[in-house]
């Protein structure tokens, strides 16, 4: 069977790691890097034995898919240009700048029968795949996803940059649409919020809190789940998850704790977390998350199947990462009109 032919758009930071991965997958020939940075494509494309390109033009006709990983800015050009000329589409998060562009590339690309995927890596995350595994109906979900600032993404601010990974991870735990959002952002390095957090309403009545920074001094990237029976912990950068699971004698009135000798409530905590509330980690595969999603890009094209992360998918995020930038801008005009007054 031929290999499919793929080449990466934009070999920076993320897209270097993209030749990389297709470098070794035995179902794809990297047929060449593209990058407006002549001598980064040139590294590159000698690292994997590869072409190398200045303009991503030059590649089309010549491969049957593409990953885009080039700033948000030029996304919508570069994707509706491959889909036009027949061509299949990974492009890294956020799929677009705006809800209309994400909206023409998903027509486009169903009208080429052509598959079109949203690079949200923490879908592909073993632990968010095995934390999905279980049976859980999150009534309240908690996100931290903090880091430095590193110069990269500064075409957008951290609300599409950062928070946009959780607000997709959380759209697809609840599965449910978004009822309100609250959010206040801040400027700090860029003209664009650096800090952000955002509460969402949804319908089904799960509420989420999502805090995102990328000028923090310690990296954090973890979520915490609530429901009636269970509580889940993710540590991203530990890669574990623990969760809490009750026992139904688990209630004050099965305890009883007013009748219970004084001396005995000192023991209450080793019991409770020994015989009536269980602590266990969610087993996982570990693997890395990047080459099982283009392992997955690449299946579903050969095999025409839906990618796990469609753009359907994507444009939902957008959407709600736009209604919070609309609620950080709302709140930084009253505060703006505030201090007027004062």
């Amino acid at each position: 069977m031929s290999k499919l032919k793929v080449a990466v758009i934009g070999v920076g930071h993320l897209g270097k790691e993209h030749a990389r991965v297709f470098t070794g997958l035995p179902s794809v020939e990297l047929v060449g890097v593209v990058d407006v940075q002549r001598k980064q494509a040139e590294k590159i494309a000698q690292r994997y034995n590869t072409q190398w390109y200045d303009n991503y033009r030059d590649v089309i006709g010549k491969v049957s898919a593409v990953s885009i990983a080039v700033p948000t800015k030029s996304h919508y050009a570069i994707a509706k240009d491959f889909l036009t000329h027949g061509v299949h589409v990974l492009v890294e998060k956020p799929m677009t700048g705006t809800i209309s562009e994400a909206k023409e590339l998903i027509n486009l690309s169903k009208e080429k029968g052509l598959v079109l995927q949203a690079g949200y890596i923490e879908r592909f995350n073993p632990v968010i795949v095995a934390m999905r595994k279980l049976s859980t109906n999150p009534r309240f979900i908690e996100c931290h996803r903090l880091s430095p600032f590193t110069f990269r993404s500064a075409d957008i601010g951290v609300v599409l940059d950062l928070m946009i990974h959780d607000i997709d991870i959380i759209l697809n735990m609840t599965g449910s649409k978004v009822k309100k959002v609250d959010a206040i952002g801040v400027n700090v390095i860029g003209d664009k919020e650096d800090i952000a957090n955002a509460r969402i309403q949804f319908q089904n009545g799960c509420v989420a809190n999502i805090t995102a920074s990328r000028v923090s001094v310690q990296p954090m990237r973890k979520v915490r789940l609530f429901s009636e029976d269970s509580y889940i912990s993710i540590d991203y950068q530990k890669k574990e998850a623990l969760i809490y699971k009750k026992s139904p004698k688990l209630t004050l009135s099965a305890l009883n704790i007013s009748e219970m000798d004084i001396s005995t409530i000192a023991d209450l905590k080793s019991y409770v977390f020994g015989d009536l509330l269980k602590v266990e980690y969610i087993k996982m595969d570990y693997y890395e998350p990047l080459k099982k999603e283009l392992e997955s890009f690449v299946t579903c094209i050969l095999e025409g199947r839906e990618p796990e992360v469609s753009g359907e998918e994507g444009l939902k995020a957008i959407e709600v990462a736009n209604d919070i930038l609309r609620e950080i801008e709302k709140n930084l005009a009253q505060s703006r009109a505030q201090c007027k007054e004062d």
